[in-house]
């Protein structure tokens, strides 16, 4: 039998990661980035945005492992890191079986740990969920101005379509297309999806854009990040979708 690594210092590049670690290890965790706010009151050295993250800082923490996603973190970034002699281990996520393989990847290879509780809670929440019955086509934005939509390969499209709710540009050739508003509004969607993230649209911030749809508006964690949030997941997506049509 191999013997897990000994990782005793954790660098997380990944707000999703974070909360995974945080949630499993939090000894281990000594840098997050600005963006990782959950758990609520981490308090890890800060090391930049996702999107540039300080190179120097982290590599002064002296981390065993530095977990990133090849979607969330830059190649230059991360290539910037592995010069500087640093372990760097990069998850892919597309869809919701893959969030599951990957987290176990990040926690048991990447920061030795045995595979938490809350994972498989996760993969329970998930098993046999509750769909609409018949399915609704939604369009799903996720920024405007300009208006950028879900599009194919998409984790948050997986899940949506594990709770009856197919995107209508699942099968566009990019995964984060921009569309023109007037596009989204006659493409034939039965329901309009808003997250609050990466856009924060609310009620006042979205839904008046498409005025003859119903709008769910829902958490962006629960739909985006792939970690301990997945346990509740299906019920807060679920139940902000349910009420939409009510």
């Amino acid at each position: 039998m191999t013997s897990r690594r000994t990782v005793r210092r954790v660098v997380s590049l990944v707000p999703s990661l974070t909360e995974a670690v945080a949630a499993t290890a939090p000894e281990l965790l000594v840098g997050a980035t600005d963006w990782c706010e959950h758990p609520p009151g981490l308090d890890v050295v800060r090391i930049g945005g996702t999107k540039n993250p300080d190179v120097r800082r982290i590599a002064a923490l002296a981390p065993d492992v530095v977990l990133a996603n090849e979607e969330e973190n830059r190649a230059p970034d991360l290539d910037a890191l592995r010069a500087a002699g640093l372990d760097v281990l990069v998850t892919e996520v597309r869809t919701l079986e893959q969030g599951f393989a990957e987290l176990a990847r990040a926690l048991t290879e990447g920061c030795g740990l045995p595979s938490p509780g809350w994972l498989a809670d996760a993969r329970d929440a998930w098993r046999d969920v509750p769909a609409l019955r018949p399915e609704v086509r939604a369009v799903v934005p996720v920024w405007r101005r300009p208006w950028m939509v879900l599009g194919r390969d998409t984790f948050a499209g997986d899940l949506l379509a594990r709770l009856g709710v197919r995107h209508a540009y699942e099968g566009h050739a990019e995964r984060y297309p921009r569309v023109p508003l007037d596009e989204l509004t006659s493409c034939g969607a039965d329901l309009v999806v808003l997250p609050d993230e990466p856009y924060r649209f609310a009620r006042d911030d979205g839904p008046e854009a498409f005025p003859s749809l119903p709008a769910a508006l829902v958490s962006g964690r629960h739909l985006t990040w792939y970690g301990p949030s997945l346990v509740g997941a299906p019920g807060v997506l679920g139940e902000g979708v349910r009420a939409a049509f009510r």
